[in-house]
């Protein structure tokens, strides 16, 4: 435990809960090795802090020791940036030069976010940690190297390995010592105490007194979700230090600084569509689908009906059938007596044809037409017998541009 509270103390790290505590302990254990380290953790915990400590007790220590971010440098120099390159290999490639791993020779290499490593340079990388050999870009030139490396990632590489992003081979190879870091949410015993810290810190740098929380507003950052990790909870101690009226922060100030306790919800809210302006079409066709399939329905109920009076007559005279509000939708123009069923009924999607006599003989149906533009077609002829040919009445009710219901008058061929 001595020598965990000393390594603290030499590279400022605050806090004393178990799973820091292990964290440290199983670097402490591994930096006398070789062994290739993975560091896991999300981002802003500190990862680099401890390939630092790693390489600061090695035996290594004495020699170079450089940390390289994989998402930083682009997918087409990766290889050159590690493994350099020979004059004349690519384009812009005026000189030789030497890369990472052997310029470092002797020393340490830490490589973070390993993820975003592209999967032909985790090939080259794997040969080194196998072989200790590599080759420059350009060059068929074998050549040795010595260099330990320690990895860091935010991401779950095993997923990665299971999707194809990231080779299964060297997941394993990398993964001889894994150290996971907990995020900030996960010490929240350690939350007062660095923040404590930090604005110590603060208030000697910019001359001001240091600030303090009352309780409430100490529970509230005890219990923020800091998906920043540290870094966010620097950040945030900074700018109270520089912006806070008041040195004894209540909840209410705490609040101001960190407007997502306010927040009772962060699920994405879905927009409400907004009507188009212009030419297109789309949005009237999907109005058109609904009047169709809702009339469809309809017709599919008024057969339903239908049949059951066929299989049974004294239906109509029990239920008034003729009065029913789905009769007057479709076959408003004369009343139908109540002591017959009707010998025939037109619908606008499916006619029906019955024959009446003492005994019903036989129904027909007739194939319905499915064509969209047919029925675009006859709403728009509807729309502008209704309104008497008022263009924009009509193209109101149809819910559509007075331009797009001109377009279709030509495109249709409509004669008003």
């Amino acid at each position: 435990m001595d020598n965990i509270q000393s390594i603290k103390n030499r590279f400022g790290i605050i806090g004393n809960s178990p799973a820091l505590n292990y964290a440290l302990q199983v670097a402490a254990q591994v930096s006398n090795t070789d062994l290739t380290v993975l560091i896991v953790g999300e981002s802003g915990v500190g990862k680099e802090v401890f390939s630092n400590i790693i390489h600061s007790l090695s035996a290594r220590k004495h020699n170079p020791f450089i940390a390289v971010n994989c998402g930083a440098i682009p997918e087409g120099t990766i290889d050159s940036e590690l493994f350099g390159h020979e004059k004349g290999s690519f384009t812009g490639a005026v000189d030789s030069r030497k890369g990472y791993f052997e310029t470092v020779n002797g020393g340490t290499i830490f490589l973070d976010e390993i993820g975003e490593m592209p999967l032909g340079t985790q090939a080259r990388l794997l040969r080194v940690l196998e072989t200790g050999e590599f080759i420059r870009v350009g060059s068929s030139k074998v050549q040795k190297t010595d260099v330990r490396v320690i990895t860091a990632t935010n991401r779950d590489l095993l997923d990665h390995t299971q999707q194809g992003k990231f080779r299964e081979d060297l997941y394993y190879r990398l993964n001889t010592v894994p150290i996971r870091v907990p995020s900030l949410r996960d010490r929240k015993e350690d939350i007062p105490l660095l923040f404590r810290k930090f604005c110590v810190d603060f208030s000697e740098r910019y001359k001001t007194p240091s600030i303090q929380l009352d309780d409430e507003a100490r529970n509230i950052l005890v219990n923020y979700p800091w998906r920043g990790n540290v870094r966010e909870l620097k950040n945030m101690a900074e700018q109270i230090s520089v912006l806070a009226q008041d040195k004894l922060i209540t909840a209410q100030e705490l609040r101001r600084f960190l407007p997502e306790v306010n927040e009772p919800s962060r699920l994405p809210m879905i927009a409400a569509p907004q009507a188009k302006s212009n030419g297109d079409f789309s949005n009237e066709r999907d109005i058109l689908y609904k009047l169709f399939f809702d009339m469809k329905k309809d017709v599919t109920e008024l057969k339903k009906m239908f049949f059951d009076i066929l299989q049974n007559p004294n239906i109509a005279h029990a239920s008034n059938f003729q009065d029913s509000h789905l009769m007057h939708n479709f076959h408003p123009q004369p009343e139908v007596s109540t002591t017959a069923v009707p010998t025939a009924i037109s619908s606008p999607q499916q006619p029906i044809i019955l024959q009446e006599s003492n005994k019903i003989d036989h129904h027909e149906e007739v194939e319905e037409t499915l064509s969209i533009a047919d029925k675009e077609k006859e709403l728009i002829v509807k729309a502008l017998k209704k309104h008497k040919g008022k263009r924009k009445d009509a193209a109101l009710d149809l819910g559509i541009s007075e331009r797009t219901l001109y377009r279709k008058l030509k495109e249709y061929n409509i004669n008003e």
